[in-house]
């Protein structure tokens, strides 16, 4: 929201009289007919852009104030260049513009003013018109003209590429490709502007060209890069600079132009004049054969062999440690991108990339260059039949174990496992493994990786690691205190405000408990699925149940359960799903006690039993004696009340024949006693110390699955019925112990009543009750034995007749 001050401007702003903006305008090219450009014309410049900019009509300046604003464009005070571009953008482009681009005006770029023209570019052709003229100011020499637009020239085709590569033409290509190799390879190996050889007699013709240093202080033997060094650049050195800023854009892109029709100039004058590399170089004529966008890859192949090499250099300063890695981040990355396009080259650079990881790996501080590494074994390490082994140990092992708390490296590996999933799973038997170090990213900064794991969780999740998987998700709060202890461990003592120190941080350094925390860090699956002591682990982190990221880290634990069931019921046989409900009636019981964090779990566990037992209801004969054991356990209906009226429901539902032909008239007996004797005793005495009286919800599907049981085994009709109507009774008396809400005591009553009315008819009670599937899915549109297909299709002949 704007403050009071700021749209009273803007209403200012909308509300400005064409004479008094006529009069405005005169006054401004006076304000830039003058010598000397003061405050008052920045002042009016910026008051000009927020009349533009305020209206939402696009207005077009007097054709005079249009030409000394865009004059304005060249000034040497960048602020300038600044308001007249934002101002000129803000207006339609003058009636002659067309696409028709000056080379004057090319030639005096700046970004500013390039930044502009690509935005009133009104078409495909006056983007391409545009590229035209700023690759013919590329070819142009120093004499023709001046050489610092050039840097400019570059990031704007850079932009070009990246939002309408299309525009770009097959001569486009050949031209820039060849422009590269010149900055890349042959710029200058001295320094810029000469240096002084010092003493009385110092002047002009004493100075002496400089040859370029290494980072080490040594003077370099070979062609300049980015990692050398000097005093001053030259212009030939600062476009070699922008051009290893753009290569890799450029060749991941490049292949996106148009087939142009033009005809490339196919004979070399890529050379930059008075270059002695160049002079030497000319005598190489292999690469001088080759295409330009081969002849581009071969160069860049060589530049960056060069950068690792330059990068075993001892930096003297941080700054320039800091640089080197960048480059060989980029320098990997570039070397990937010419063995994608060429594969002849991946044998030529493994050897080089097999050396720089052997030099690095030992050294987590390079850990974002080891990445880049790693993309490159996976992409070519089949190709070249190397072990990649080594490689994954650290992708998956040493990083997520000790660098879990560094965010960048958080966000790039978990980028490289999104970009790279597919070819994990084929090639990298380690990745599914490794979910135990994988989720401590999560478990250390939830909110800022969550978007990645719902991504990523459905490739972990397979026949042989959903157990323990499930297990380790809904521990996940643990881990996160687990690994703020581990952080605080290395610290001195934490102590609390009032002086006494933090009990989980004791057990967490006690031999005792070491085990429990040691499983919680575990760097892959396949140690066991769970701990026998999980419930002292609780009791261990019980004051962490309000630490920030374990907070954080149980609210988003929902939502990866989810992701987590949809995904199982794709890859799991009914044996595994079997298993996994039992995972589920354990766990139930055992989390770790944060509020409301058990009630979200067994909400989500509730929702995916019942859609478990629904695709497959032999799960519930499967798992019916965990099942009864369950639901016939008094204290569930007032600890777990969610997941215990679903569990009571199932029972209810698929402990049928219809449903599991293993299913007996003992079992269903089994069944209804165990439910009997938890509705009786809830209904006939007060809730324990503490809790709530039981949920009328409960009640209610307690009653609906004894009902169910009972049409399907007429003996235990009477004892239903018998209970039915003692319900009745009780509450003709008013309030009782069990129920605190009238209107809920009404709704259960009314319950049964209805279920026993059904009773009475045991036959119908049963089709009630338990409806075959026919009767809950009818499609009767399509069943030939009935005249509603015959109806229907007579209807559309009528519908549909002339």
């Amino acid at each position: 929201m704007y403050s009071h001050g700021s749209e009273s401007l803007i209403k200012q702003a909308r509300e400005i009289q064409d004479s008094e903006l006529q009069k405005f305008y005169s006054r401004l090219v006076k304000l830039l007919q003058g010598k000397e450009l003061g405050y008052e014309m920045v002042d009016s410049l910026q008051r000009l852009h927020l009349i533009l900019s305020a209206n939402k009509y696009i207005r077009t300046l007097p054709p005079e104030l249009q030409k000394r604003l865009q004059s304005l464009l060249s000034s040497p005070a960048e602020q300038f260049q600044v308001l007249s571009s934002a101002v000129l953008r803000e207006t339609l482009p003058p009636a002659a513009h067309s696409g028709n681009y000056s080379q004057e005006n090319i030639v005096q770029l700046n970004s500013h003013a390039a930044a502009l023209l690509l935005s009133q570019a009104g078409s495909r052709a006056d983007v391409s018109s545009l590229c035209t003229q700023l690759l013919r100011g590329l070819e142009s020499r120093q004499s023709e003209g001046p050489t610092n637009s050039l840097t400019h020239t570059l990031p704007i085709l850079n932009t070009i590429l990246t939002h309408n590569p299309e525009c770009l033409t097959e001569d486009h290509v050949t031209l820039l490709s060849k422009k590269l190799v010149d900055w890349l390879r042959y710029a200058s190996i001295l320094q810029g502007g000469g240096a002084s050889s010092g003493g009385f007699f110092t002047g002009p013709r004493s100075r002496q060209p400089v040859p370029i240093a290494e980072l080490d202080g040594t003077v370099s033997g070979d062609f300049f890069t980015v990692l050398c060094v000097g005093q001053s650049f030259t212009e030939d050195q600062w476009m070699n600079v922008f051009s290893f800023s753009a290569l890799r854009h450029w060749l991941l892109t490049y292949h996106s132009v148009s087939n142009g029709n033009g005809t490339a100039d196919t004979d070399d004058r890529s050379e930059v004049d008075g270059s002695v590399v160049s002079m030497v170089s000319a005598t190489s004529s292999s690469s001088r054969l080759l295409p330009p966008k081969e002849r581009l890859r071969e160069k860049s192949f060589q530049y960056c062999q060069r950068l690792i090499e330059q990068s075993d250099r001892k930096a003297h300063k941080k700054s320039d440690a800091d640089l080197q890695k960048a480059c060989l981040v980029e320098a990997v990355c570039i070397l990937d991108c010419v063995c994608e396009e060429d594969a002849s080259l991946v044998f030529r650079a493994f050897p080089c990339i097999k050396a720089l990881f052997g030099r690095l790996n030992s050294d987590l501080s390079f850990a974002r260059v080891l990445l880049p590494i790693a993309q490159f074994y996976l992409n070519h390490g089949e190709m070249a039949a190397v072990d990649c082994g080594s490689v994954w140990a650290l992708v998956f092992g040493r990083f997520p174990s000790e660098l879990f708390n560094d965010p960048f490296l958080a966000h790039e590996l978990l980028r490289f496992l999104r970009l790279n999933l597919e070819s994990l799973q084929l090639r990298v038997p380690q990745y599914t493994h490794s979910f135990p170090n994988l989720l401590k990213f999560l478990a250390w900064d939830s909110p800022a990786v969550v978007d990645d794991f719902v991504d990523l969780l459905p490739s972990l999740v397979t026949a042989g690691t959903a157990v323990e998987l499930l297990h380790t998700l809904l521990d996940l709060p643990c881990l996160s205190a687990t690994l703020v202890l581990q952080v605080r461990s290395t610290c001195l003592p934490i102590s609390e405000q009032s002086g006494r120190g933090l009990l989980s941080l004791d057990a967490f350094r006690s031999t005792s408990f070491r085990g429990l925390f040691l499983f919680l860090l575990r760097g892959e699956a396949g140690s066991g699925d769970t701990i026998d002591r999980l419930s002292t682990l609780h009791e261990l982190l019980v004051e962490t149940a309000d630490w920030p990221r374990v907070v954080q880290c149980a609210q988003i634990v929902p939502v990866l359960l989810h992701i987590f069931f949809n995904t199982v019921i794709t890859v799991a046989d009914e044996k595994l799903l079997a298993h996994l409900i039992l995972v589920m009636l354990e766990r139930s019981s055992l989390l770790l006690n944060i509020p409301k964090y058990n009630k979200e779990i067994h909400r989500v566990f509730s929702s995916h039993l019942l859609r478990l037992c629904k695709l497959h209801p032999s799960l519930v004969m499967d798992q019916s004696h965990e099942l009864l054991e369950f639901s016939g356990a008094t204290a569930n209906v007032y600890s777990k009340e969610e997941i215990y009226t679903h569990v009571v429901w199932v029972l209810g539902e698929y402990l049928s024949v219809s449903c599991d032909s293993r299913c007996s008239v003992t079992l269903i007996t089994s069944c209804f006693e165990a439910l009997e004797a938890v509705l009786f005793e809830i209904t006939s005495s007060v809730p324990p110390p503490g809790a709530d009286c039981p949920a009328p919800r409960v009640v209610t599907t307690l009653m609906s699955a004894l009902a169910k049981l009972a049409s399907r085994s007429h003996d235990l009709i009477p004892r239903v019925s018998l209970f039915l109507s003692k319900l009745r009774t009780v509450t003709r008396g008013g309030s009782v112990a069990w129920c605190s809400d009238e209107e809920d005591l009404v709704a259960i009553v009314t319950r049964g009543e209805e279920l026993w009315s059904l009773l009475k008819a045991p036959g119908v009670a049963q089709s009630v009750l338990t409806p075959p599937a026919h009767v809950t899915t009818p499609q009767w549109h399509r069943d030939t034995n009935v005249a509603l297909p015959l109806r229907l299709r007579t209807l559309t002949n009528l519908t549909h007749s002339h």
